[in-house]
């Protein structure tokens, strides 16, 4: 018969190993509960019972790591699950087998985040890694609820400080205050929405606690650029010397197209002749084939590559790499910031501005949606304020037209008072 000691700190301190072999110390208070010390001179936490005939053993926790305390109530814990029937490490290993939310971020980005444009795929992987995985990587699937997806979003709408460059050079930095990213928040909720409903059609889970997320009221960017900013840029783009970084940015701004699309856009997607250019599935955010009228500027800008561009290069914009487009512009753009002293706007605001002059040229919603790619309306409606200008001179216009009228009446209303007078 083993012998019994109540285990203490000191015990474990004093407890030798042996030459060969490992050897238990069980403890005279809980029934089973024991350190293990190994012939190495590690210890470990261990739980002896019996469960359906079968003579198991589970090791629980290292010392000192876990204190005796700790252990103490974790085999007590043990202890009472025993005496109800139930099995620790048939249940732990059940444990073990179910899916974690890191198990399941793992799933989506290499099942479902391939088949996304690649910023899109890029976007969803960086939002699961450093806002999801960090909070939740270790829980079960089934342990998220509701209450964890709103305290989650909660957390990221409120946003964080961050490093701001106080200078030029990059050198001396200081610390942001708190900026809140409503829009982030939702884009995750639309992320881990989407995520769950394919935790269900994997058998992992069976309801979406993303399902109906709070969403937060977003501000979208407005920055539109001037006339004269318009001008200014263009005559930046004549007067720099990479004029193939040039020809990217003109494209933006005469097609409203995504400076991605752009980057990728190869000769054989031009229909010259029909003034089409057709942007396939693989480089378009939605995934789907975008058939877009082009002007003759931009078919210009095309012949004029064609020209440019070595016989048998594919790529309107060919990259320094071989057989690669231009991977990014964002140094050319900077430059083109500074010159064209437009230092707070992106080049994604070229975009908004070719559709706040789709706008006042009076273009419609739908056009515009269909212009620039989107298959939302709601997408489109960020631009409805801009329609706001035609229709009020369309209302001065009547005003206009009617007040000569009033003016007579005014005046026919003021003339007996004055014979009265």
């Amino acid at each position: 018969m083993a012998n019994r000691v109540h285990l203490t700190e000191k015990v474990l301190r004093e407890a030798l190993p042996v030459a060969g072999r490992d050897y238990q110390i069980f403890d005279d208070d809980i029934r089973g509960f024991a350190v293990c010390v190994y012939r190495g001179g590690g210890r470990a936490f261990t739980f002896d019972y019996r469960v359906s005939g079968r003579q198991r053993r589970m090791t629980f926790a290292r010392w000192p790591a876990w204190s005796v305390t700790a252990a103490r109530d974790r085999a007590r814990e043990l202890r009472r699950a025993v005496d109800l029937g139930q099995d620790p490490l048939a249940e732990r290993d059940m444990q073990r087998s179910v899916p974690r939310v890191q198990d399941l971020i793992d799933r989506y980005l290499k099942e479902h985040a391939v088949r996304l444009a690649p910023t899109s795929a890029a976007d969803h992987k960086s939002m699961l890694e450093k806002l999801v995985a960090p909070h939740w990587g270790k829980k079960l699937v089934t342990e998220i609820t509701k209450s964890d997806v709103d305290r989650l979003l909660t957390k990221i709408a409120e946003g964080r400080a961050r490093p701001h460059k106080a200078k030029p050079n990059n050198r001396a930095r200081k610390l942001q205050g708190v900026k809140r990213t409503p829009i982030r928040a939702n884009r995750v909720g639309e992320v881990l929405r989407k995520m769950f409903n394919l935790a269900i059609d994997w058998g992992m889970r069976e309801d979406n606690p993303a399902n109906g997320f709070y969403r937060r009221v977003e501000t979208p960017r407005e920055r539109f650029l001037t006339k004269e900013e318009i001008d200014r840029v263009a005559a930046a783009l004549d007067a720099d010397e990479d004029q193939r970084a040039a020809g990217i940015i003109r494209l933006c701004m005469l097609t409203g197209a995504r400076v991605g699309e752009v980057r990728q856009a190869r000769f054989e997607q031009f229909n010259l002749d029909l003034g089409i250019w057709t942007k396939p599935a693989a480089t378009t955010k939605q995934r789907k084939v975008h058939r877009v009228p082009i002007s003759s500027d931009v078919a210009a800008i095309v012949r004029e590559r064609l020209l440019l561009v070595p016989k048998g290069n594919p790529w309107l914009f060919p990259g320094d790499v071989p057989g690669q487009p231009v991977k990014e512009i964002r140094r050319f753009w900077s430059r083109i910031q500074k010159v064209a002293q437009i230092e707070d706007a992106r080049i994604h605001d070229l975009r908004h501005t070719f559709a706040s002059l789709l706008v006042s040229g009076g273009a419609s919603l739908e056009m515009i949606g269909k212009l620039l790619g989107h298959t939302q309306l709601q997408t489109t409606q960020r631009y409805a304020h801009l329609l706001d200008a035609p229709l009020r001179a369309g209302v001065d216009a009547v005003a206009d037209a009617v007040r000569p009228r009033l003016k007579v009446v005014h005046d026919a209303d003021a003339e007996p008072c004055a014979k009265s007078a």
